[in-house]
């Protein structure tokens, strides 16, 4: 299943776009007069190393289809940074655009700006080791394909997944093959808790999360200044086609060390940071320590806009810190699997103990201030960096924020709730909006002064007040245009590239509606990975009370490809299972081989065609077990509504 089939939308849509406002410029000259653009140390560094870039700068699928251009950021050409563009952003912009096959150090190497992430081979004795093969098949072929043109051509033992995100695994069946690894020809190795991870963000809540993740990296926003420039963590998410193939070993314990192809691995497990599952490896032989994704020269955020769990910033740091006392005195090059390495013992030093004091210190003083009684927002527009992470390029805020960081670790201690009563029932946003635009005099009033707001330059609060405007009536064309306009100065301001695309994004889906796209489901690969347990979970989110009202039926599932078992219950407008469990109370039995359900619920194969040709057996009643099937709902569509409040919502 390709990451996303529509085309970046064309630079037509961006008619409508207004240029920066003098309150817009004046902001984005204040902040480039405090920054030390005058250091040029990362250009260096992003460019250090560099064998060949990535071929034409493009990616294109078998049939052509271009995946991957980086031609469209032609227009980040230099200095200075365009109007509409935040001057800090615009340098991580300009330096996102390093890419190719670059030399690390002897027997490492890595392939960056192929995709948001990098994927990094490690030379071994007996053959490669590949960390994170990027987010598609496709793009991650491509860039074995650009290493193999310039170094020995060894087959790949290893794959090492470093995290849970499918940037860092989607890739695999592009650089090797599942029948290698069946026949234990190549290892794969992931953290512990790896698959239960996937699960969780790309399967109960993946749909939400895709479409909020359109607003976080922006890939339907046309590229240019008044557009997408970047997405933190590199430029973009490449498309085409993501899979999986599971892990042959997991790393269970706080460190192992094994020996790979020869080349000896530490593995340090740092759950729930960056990710549920992830993991640091240090390779003692080259001097070289891999942080994954928990030291990038940025903050990163505690909550993406995407959505997941809130994220643990106290023990990201804690993890940090255990890798500067394990590892620092030994380290001469510390690398990711985004962005540029760091050279030098002292300067990765540095820059971990930064990273440490970042995440600790916005942890700390948010706790300080909730302490006091500080709300959320509150508490974000009061706390600010530190000198001594402030004036520093690697702490400031392109992917995460502090100020949605704070939010991010308020919620994870207190919950959504700020305590004050009057916001524990209050109306849904619809109504709400109807009433509040009453009480303010009607929709024309509103509109005529938030319209001399934006003449004032204060854009957060036209957003704020246009958007209840729209959601009480989401037909009124001024208001949609107004929120959009403020909406946009926003996204010209931010210097965060995440906070930039979701403003834009919704800029423009205010001025030309939510683009209309085919219900996405599950990738056969990550269906395929499921634990059963998982899997009936997944179903039972998608049962619809108002068919299963006054209905209750067990129904037993064998799974003999799994020698699994498991009792189906309907109850209470619920269902549950039973895992290992066979109930004799139920109506009907079922005996099939998951791969067969796989395939019913990708579509690839009808229940009936499965009955009649002896893959699914049912004993007992077919027409309850039909009914039971007929109470779950549709594939739906991501592209729900977001800026405006959507059918069938309160």
């Amino acid at each position: 299943m390709a990451t996303d089939s529509a085309v970046p939308v064309p630079a037509t849509h961006l008619d409508a776009a207004r240029d920066a406002e003098t309150a817009t410029r004046n902001a984005n000259e204040a902040m480039a007069s405090g920054l030390k653009f005058g250091d040029t140390r990362d250009f260096e560094a992003a460019q250090r190393g560099l064998i060949a870039p990535v071929p034409g700068g493009v990616v294109r699928s078998e049939s052509g289809t271009v995946l991957w251009n980086l031609g469209e950021y032609a227009f980040i050409d230099g200095e200075p940074a365009p109007g509409t563009v935040n001057p800090s952003l615009w340098r991580m912009a300009r330096l996102n655009l390093a890419n190719g096959l670059f030399k690390v150090t002897e027997r490492v190497y890595q392939l960056r700006g192929f995709d948001i992430s990098n994927m990094t081979v490690l030379e071994g004795d007996t053959g490669l080791i590949l960390i994170d093969p990027l987010t598609t098949a496709e793009v991650a072929r491509a860039a074995l394909a650009l290493y193999y043109a310039h170094r020995p051509r060894k087959p790949v033992v290893t794959v090492i997944y470093t995290h849970s995100h499918v940037d860092h695994y989607g890739g695999v069946r592009g650089v090797i093959d599942e029948a290698d690894v069946q026949a234990g020809k190549v290892e794969v190795i992931a953290p512990a808790g790896f698959m239960e991870a996937i699960s969780g963000e790309n399967v109960l809540a993946g749909l939400p999360m895709m479409r909020r993740a359109q607003f976080q990296f922006g890939h339907l926003l046309p590229r240019g200044p008044r557009g997408q420039v970047d997405a933190g963590l590199g430029k973009a998410v490449a498309r085409g086609t993501p899979g999986l193939i599971a892990p042959t070993r997991t790393i269970e314990r706080p460190v192992e060390e094994h020996t790979m192809a020869g080349l000896r691995i530490v593995f340090q497990l740092a759950p729930d940071t960056e990710a549920p599952a992830e993991m640091h490896m240090f390779y003692p032989e080259l001097g070289v320590l891999n942080m994954a994704e928990n030291a990038c020269p940025l903050l990163h955020n505690f909550i993406p806009l995407r959505g997941a769990v809130a994220r643990d910033p106290r023990i990201w740091a804690k993890y940090i810190g255990e890798a500067i006392e394990m590892y620092s005195p030994h380290v001469d090059i510390l690398i990711g699997q985004h962005h540029w390495p760091t050279w030098g013992r002292a300067a990765v030093r540095d820059h971990l103990e930064a990273q440490r004091d970042l995440y600790k210190h916005i942890h700390d003083q948010t706790l300080r201030l909730m302490n006091k009684g500080w709300r959320p927002a509150e508490i974000a527009e009061a706390i600010d960096l530190p000198p001594g992470l402030a004036e520093r390029w690697s702490a400031r805020g392109y992917y995460g924020t502090v100020n949605h960081n704070v939010k991010a670790v308020y919620q994870r201690y207190l919950s959504w709730y700020d305590g004050n009563p009057c916001n524990l029932h209050p109306l849904p946003p619809a109504p709400a909006a109807r009433k509040l635009v009453e009480y303010m005099g009607g929709a024309a009033a509103v509109i005529e002064r938030a319209h001399n707001d934006f003449a004032k330059g204060e854009f957060r609060w036209v957003a704020q007040v246009m958007k209840e405007v729209v959601y009480a009536d989401p037909d009124n064309r001024e208001a949609r245009a107004l929120c959009a306009d403020a909406l946009e100065q926003m996204g010209y301001q931010a210097e965060s590239a995440t906070w930039r695309n979701a403003f834009l994004f919704g800029a423009q889906e205010l001025r030309h509606g939510t683009l209309r796209m085919p219900p996405r489901g599950l990738s056969a690969d990550t269906l395929a990975g499921l634990s059963t347990d998982i899997f009936f979970d997944m179903l039972a989110i998608r049962l619809d009370p108002a068919k299963a009202a006054g209905q209750s039926m067990v129904v037993n599932w064998h799974f003999t490809d799994r020698a699994e078992q498991l009792a189906l219950a309907l109850g209470n407008c619920t269902l549950t299972h039973r895992l290992g469990s066979c109930s004799e109370a139920a109506i009907a039995s079922i005996t099939t081989r998951r791969d067969t359900l796989d395939a019913i619920v990708l579509g690839k194969l009808l229940m009936q065609d499965a009955l009649a040709s002896g893959a699914v057996r049912i004993d007992g009643d077919p027409s309850r077990v039909a009914a039971l099937l007929a109470m779950l709902d549709p594939p739906s569509t991501m592209m729900f509504d977001i800026l405006t409040p959507g059918e069938g919502r309160p």
